[in-house]
This record gives C-alpha cells, structure tokens and sequence, in this order.
C-alpha cells in the first residue's frame, strides 16, 4: 500500500507530510556546504538551530522520534534511531526521504490505527510536555517541517543579503 492508497484522516496527512519533506527539500538542495555549516542564529538558546545543518538533524531526527512515539504508543518497544549528523545536504535529502519512508510504512502496517483519543490516559506524552492522540502528533510532525523549512528559507535569504 502506498501513502496514496490510505484512506481517511491518514491519507490526508500522509500526503501533506510528504509535500512538507518534498517542499523542505528543494529549499535545500542548492545548498553549499559553507551554507550548511554556517552559523545563522549565533545568539540563540536552542543548539538545534544554530546553522542549516543543525536544523536539518533536528528535523531528521524528530520525524523519526514522532513516528516511535506513535509506535511505543500502541505497545511496540521501538529505540529512536541514531542522529545523525552531515556535512553536505545530500545525505539530509536521503535521510529526510528515508525518515518519511519509515513514517508511511508504520502506517501501512498500521492501518487501523485509531487516529483519534478522547482519553487523556491513553493520550501520547512526549518529553516536552505535551499530550497528543496519533493524528495529532502527525499534524505536529507536520507543522515542524513546514517551521523548520520556513527558519532555512529566511537564513538563505539573510545570506545573500
């Protein structure tokens, strides 16, 4: 089955997760590898957001811990995968390809899930404190992209100014 063979709630965002990778990756692609690295935030807080290629781990690394999330949620014992780090995009464009991959499968293998919980007991607790049923950690997995892809365009932007 593939991501336009689902039906519903998952069909939908399925395709809007792709078209959010798929999106995030034509930003990227033309970067240099001086883009990559350069330090775009010096001041802040967040070490994920300090240059291109921080961002591009985050973004790769949350796209699978959100899939886990889901998976430890309906009692698999998952282990997020490594992060990993790049010093060109294309390994990011491969693993951004890689980490959607992994995302559709579940939901092929899953495809009745229960998408959405009104019991707060049985609600998705992440380690930032939030609370979530399945299609809401989609649609969070989602709008992450679409901040992170927004933050990459803006720096590209700053730098040929």
């Amino acid at each position: 089955m593939e991501a336009n063979n689902f039906t519903g709630a998952i069909a939908a965002l399925m395709d809007e997760y792709k078209k959010a990778v798929d999106e995030l990756i034509e930003i990227i692609k033309p970067i240099s590898q001086q883009q990559l690295i350069q330090t775009i935030e010096p001041k802040s807080s967040n070490p994920d957001c300090t240059s291109i290629q921080t961002i591009l781990t985050h973004v790769n690394a949350s796209m699978f811990s959100y899939a886990v999330y889901i998976e430890n949620s309906i009692g698999l014992e998952t282990i997020r995968p490594e992060r990993l780090q790049f010093d060109q995009v294309a390994p990011y464009i491969a693993r951004l390809r890689e980490a959607y991959k992994y995302n559709e499968d579940f939901f092929i293998r899953n495809p009745n899930i229960t998408m959405e919980e009104f019991d707060q007991s049985k609600k998705i607790n992440t380690r930032w404190g939030q609370q979530y049923d399945v299609e809401q950690m989609l649609e969070h997995a989602i709008v992450h992209i679409l901040r992170h892809r927004r933050q990459i365009k803006n720096a590209l932007v700053n730098m040929k100014s």
